[in-house]
């Protein structure tokens, strides 16, 4: 088990110096919990006051800049420990294969193998946080019972010591994470082992949790061309420039979080290949250093760059950069930044700002209680002197750590509070040029570190590659889906006698639009169809197709001449495209309607008495095969109260699911649901459809009700 550090810092402060809250409550909490049930590491979660963030109190068994993405998270993040708050049940990850399956995110950033457990700090009315605790890689991949039971009642336990301290008014505070021994003091060791590594001809040095020397040989110190004293209390990787790179440190990381041995050869320069052989356990890593030998340099030296970036801050970029590419339009890139960006950077306020027509347009912002503050931005000149504007134009980041530095340079804000008091303006730069401003704003004054605006600015290329995408998709969408509203009727046409309701979506996946279509006529036709494709293709064939029928409507053609005239016109146009159809004539005075098919789903009908049928009626091949094909008519007796269903096949196509089986859940559907509106019963039709899976084709539905 990972030893306290001591002292520690007090997690529920009161002056008054006795009672619980001059305990470390979170810290022994944690301890407690990882010495139960084994496990190597681990942290503790507070939620925010106002409910949306969890935020990292204390941590142990490794270094916090291993969780540095997610030291605070939005309580909707697709992670372990928001996801244990909101389901308020334990969450088990079952190893490497585990994580990059349901935690994509997470695995990018640390891609070892180990086990995690997550769970909610609650009582039954209150969340109070979350904790997680990890194992190495050799945890049987189920989580036993023991091992459920006794991290459930100890995080029961501290939620109401949690309560109890709220109850009392004293405050929980972060404390000091506990991660082993001091780096240089607090270490004895028995003087003949010192003797005996100091005859060693090889390197011999010890690391704690953190990285850092706390023990080192002499052959260490001439291998590595370094002074011994020089090497203690600093990460190998800080005291020697030639390791400072993060593949070294990830084997470090590796070694650390899985508990099995790593190793790795690097270079000293001129010319000298040394190699690592790193062997972990839970208070640190036992470091051997020896001559590499043989070919073994060539087949593991991976060159390090010149300037590496530090692996905390690549760490972050992965994470954010995992997160950016679940976004498809506009806002789903501002709420994503929102709601899982900010509060891993700690902010408080987002604007993101873009150019049309040389004015700055606000697209979206957050955290700000007046939106007119945002929103006086909007149509401003691009020549005008605001932060935002001028970094758009340059492309070049500005960080205010405090609004004495920001009105010093733009006095203009002198008259334009918004509340903030610290500011990173991050240029969005896709594809060599600017297409906006991602504006980071700090409710007090924040400094930026060298670490963190090399992130931001990062992150200012991702979400700049991210809203790029997102504004073409917007763009795209909207012209497709409003060439297809264009050629679907704006509103049916009120016939006597006759209740009507129908339905169009169009599909989830991608931005094209489909063939789908219906139509009513104040002829008591009616038809519905599906154009084959996702284009504008499609959708153009379906207008015509539609206008098609309404013409051979018009000159009193019968059902099944309908279809032969507009499947020859479709063959005709040698558009290489098929259509499924039904046409329908309603002969209200005889009480029927009489159909005609091509290739398309049978329709259902619905009896006064509540019993629901599929009808099976002939027909002909998909329109656009043969110039010669027929299509009979059918006369279905359709008497007042009845329910005639037209639909497409987006209504019952199920990945996986057999199409009869689809079908005769929508027919169940049809004869549970009570005798309502037309218009609520389309809407309960299609909700079972969204429902049940992410629509992946379009869905047209027209329904039909003689009157009783």
């Amino acid at each position: 088990m990972v030893p306290l550090s001591d002292p520690l810092a007090s997690g529920v402060t009161e002056p008054d110096g006795g009672g619980e809250g001059s305990h470390p409550l979170l810290s022994l909490a944690l301890a407690g919990m990882m010495s139960d049930v084994q496990a190597h590491s681990g942290a503790v979660y507070l939620v925010s006051p106002d409910k949306k963030v969890l935020e990292m109190a204390v941590m142990a068994g490794l270094p916090r800049a291993f969780a540095a993405p997610w030291e605070r998270v939005w309580v909707g993040s697709p992670i372990p420990v928001a996801e244990a708050v909101r389901g308020r049940e334990l969450i088990w990850v079952a190893g490497e294969e585990d994580m990059a399956r349901r935690y994509p995110r997470i695995a990018v950033v640390l891609p070892y193998p180990f086990t995690l457990a997550a769970l909610p700090v609650a009582t039954t009315d209150t969340v109070y946080g979350a904790v997680f605790v990890t194992w190495p890689g050799s945890h049987p991949p189920e989580i036993s019972a023991t091992e459920r039971g006794r991290l459930t009642a100890a995080c029961d336990r501290l939620a109401l010591r949690l309560a109890r301290a709220a109850e009392q008014g004293r405050s929980v505070v972060p404390e000091a994470d506990f991660l082993g021994p001091s780096a240089v003091t607090g270490t004895t060791r028995a003087i003949e082992a010192v003797h005996m590594l100091a005859r060693m001809p090889d390197g011999m040095c010890s690391l704690d949790v953190n990285g850092r020397v706390t023990y080192a040989n002499p052959a260490a110190g001439e291998l590595l061309g370094i002074a011994v004293a020089r090497l203690l209390g600093n990460p190998l990787w800080s005291a020697l420039s030639w390791l400072d790179n993060p593949v070294y440190e990830d084997r470090y990381r590796a070694a650390l979080i899985s508990q099995h041995a790593t190793t790795f050869v690097a270079l000293r320069p001129p010319q000298d290949w040394l190699m690592f052989q790193l062997h972990p356990s839970r208070s640190g890593v036992s470091v051997h250093v020896s001559p590499a030998r043989g070919t073994v340099r060539e087949m593991t030296y991976d060159a390090p760059s010149q300037h590496p970036a530090g692996l905390v801050a690549i760490s972050h970029i992965l994470n954010l950069a995992s997160a950016l590419t679940e976004a498809v339009g506009v806002s789903d890139v501002i709420d994503l930044v929102a709601d899982e960006i900010m509060p891993a950077v700690g902010g408080r306020g987002l604007v993101m700002l873009a150019s049309e027509a040389g004015r700055l347009r606000v697209l979206g912002q957050r955290g700000y209680q007046n939106p007119a503050l945002v929103e006086r931005f909007d149509g401003m000149s691009l020549a005008a002197r605001t932060p935002g504007a001028h970094t758009l134009a340059t492309g070049v980041p500005s960080f205010f750590e405090s609004r004495a530095q920001l009105e010093h340079i733009y006095p203009e804000r002198f008259a334009t509070p918004d509340g903030m008091a610290a500011w990173a303006y991050l240029p969005l730069i896709a594809s060599g040029r600017p297409v906006g401003t991602c504006v980071l704003s700090y409710s007090e004054p924040h400094h930026f570190s060298t670490d963190e605006r090399a992130v931001l600015t990062s992150l200012g290329g991702l979400i700049a590659q991210a809203l790029e995408r997102a504004r073409l998709y917007d763009t795209k969408h909207r012209l497709a889906h409003g060439l297809q509203s264009a050629l679907l009727p704006n509103s049916l046409p009120t016939l006597p006698g006759l209740e009507v309701a129908a339905r169009y979506l169009p599909g989830t996946q991608g931005m094209d639009i489909g063939g789908d279509f219906y139509d009513l006529m104040r002829t008591g036709d009616a038809v519905i169809g599906d154009v084959q494709g996702h284009n504008v293709t499609a959708a153009g064939l379906m207008g015509q197709v539609r206008t098609a029928v309404r013409a051979f409507t018009a000159v009193g053609l019968p059902p099944g001449r309908v279809m032969e005239s507009t499947n020859r016109l479709l063959i005709d146009l040698d558009a290489d495209l098929l259509a499924s159809c039904v046409y329908l004539h309603l002969d209200r005075p005889a009480g029927r309607a009489l159909l005609a098919r091509a290739g398309h789903p049978q329709p259902l009908l619905r009896d006064p008495d509540g019993q629901v049928f599929v009808l099976d009626l002939a027909g002909g091949p998909l329109l656009g095969v043969d110039p010669s094909a027929a299509y009979p008519t059918t006369a279905v007796p359709l008497p007042p109260g009845s329910v005639l269903v037209l639909y497409t096949d987006g209504l019952i196509e199920v990945p996986g699911v057999d199409i009869d089986d689809a079908l005769a859940d929508l027919a169940a559907l049809l004869a549970s649901t009570p005798d309502q509106p037309l218009e609520a019963l389309a809407d309960s039709l299609i909700g079972h459809a969204t429902r049940s899976r992410e629509r992946s084709d379009d869905t047209a539905l027209l329904l039909l009700r003689p009157e009783r």
